[in-house]
């Protein structure tokens, strides 16, 4: 059966993103980029190259859309289609998906309280 096998991202608005961006580095030490994130590397024997990533949106950003939650998890999936097929057929709100990009592939879909989840599974390989 299709399933989550990780977080590959947390995403949440901020009122200013550069300022916040700022205060994580300089207090908690991430390694805040320019694209308002931060890659946060970990691994195990089955991913030893595994990364999750930090990233902060402005807070009018429509990417968490149309949940009205100032954040998003984006979740790492192992069989996208059929965890997909799968939500379908036991009547989830699915949103998109699969969408393929060079990152991997993406879904959406709505949690029964209305929280936009993405699902992400990434090239074969990472």
């Amino acid at each position: 059966m299709a399933r989550v096998t990780g977080i590959g991202g947390v995403f949440f608005k901020a009122r200013d993103p550069k300022a916040l961006g700022a205060w994580y580095r300089d207090h908690l030490g991430l390694d805040v980029q320019e694209w308002g994130g931060a890659a946060l590397r970990w691994g195990t024997p089955e991913n030893p190259g595994g990364t999750t990533a930090w990233s902060l949106f402005a807070g009018d950003t429509m990417h968490f859309a149309p949940s009205a939650a100032p954040f998003m998890v984006n979740y790492r999936v192992d069989d996208l289609v059929a965890l997909l097929q799968s939500l379908r057929e036991r009547g989830c709100n699915v949103l998109a998906g699969p969408e393929r990009s060079e990152y991997g592939n993406f879904g959406w879909v709505l949690d029964p309280e209305g929280n936009k989840v993405e699902l992400w599974e990434p090239p074969a390989g990472e």
